[in-house]
């Protein structure tokens, strides 16, 4: 079963992800900086891939430093340009260490990484290229760290463990438990989304990817690209946005 590392931002930047199936090889979802390097080195964790929600400078700032590891990062085909050269770091007073794009998918893809499969799906709407990525877990087990500077994935069968909600709030359980992790970028948060108004940012489309995953026919754990770990079961009955 996959363990998630989840590794909260210091200062502004996004939520990082370290994916591990062996313990030893991973998958890196969006790292923001390079500390998430020195995290993964820590856990005794290869990055062997990169995978980027989209191309923002808060999600990439650690691309260069996996890049000279000899990490692959990809992206969808659509946002490659995005994450290499029009990232906005410097825009706002954060510019990223260059690095190149290794390869790009498409929507539907099925990844095959470190010994794991995530699906892509295109979501358009913060950026054009933004996607999430739907990763299966052990049937009947949902599981993630409470742990809010990355601690270990706990596991237990039948249960979904959720980080605190918000002043208090209670994030309730997906009956059975969660069989998918849905990394969602800056596309959904935890009783929000990703903002429209930056360049390649569409409200229409963003509505029409919204409407995409509230269509999936499962639950799953959401892990978005900032704020609180949720489900989309919490987010169909409590993100506003999600009625548009």
């Amino acid at each position: 079963m996959p363990q998630i590392y989840p590794i909260f931002p210091n200062g502004f930047a996004a939520n990082s992800y370290l994916v591990t199936e062996d313990g030893k090889q991973a998958v890196c979802i969006d790292p923001a900086s390079p500390r998430i390097l020195a995290e993964a080195q820590r856990r005794g964790l290869d990055v062997k891939f990169v995978l980027l929600t989209h191309g923002h400078f808060d999600h990439v700032g650690g691309c260069a430093a996996f890049s000279q590891t000899g990490a692959k990062i990809g992206c969808l085909a659509a946002e490659k340009a995005l994450a290499e050269e029009h990232n906005l770091g410097a825009e706002f007073g954060m510019p990223v260490p260059p690095f190149r794009v290794d390869f790009t998918f498409s929507d539907g893809d099925e990844l095959s990484l470190a010994g794991m499969t995530f699906q892509v799906i295109a979501t358009a709407g913060h950026t054009v290229g933004s996607v999430c990525f739907l990763l299966p877990q052990a049937e009947g087990v949902c599981s993630h760290s409470p742990a809010p500077l990355g601690g270990k994935v706990p596991q237990a069968e039948g249960v979904c463990y959720h980080l605190p909600a918000p002043l208090g709030g209670k994030v309730p359980q997906a009956e059975g438990g969660c069989l998918y992790s849905l990394f969602t970028g800056d596309t959904l948060f935890r009783e929000s989304v990703g903002r429209t108004d930056l360049p390649t940012g569409s409200v229409a489309r963003l509505h029409e990817s919204l409407a995409r995953l509230c269509a999936l026919p499962f639950d799953c754990k959401l892990f978005p690209g900032h704020g609180e770990i949720s489900t989309l079961s919490y987010e169909k009955t409590h993100n506003g946005y999600l009625k548009w």
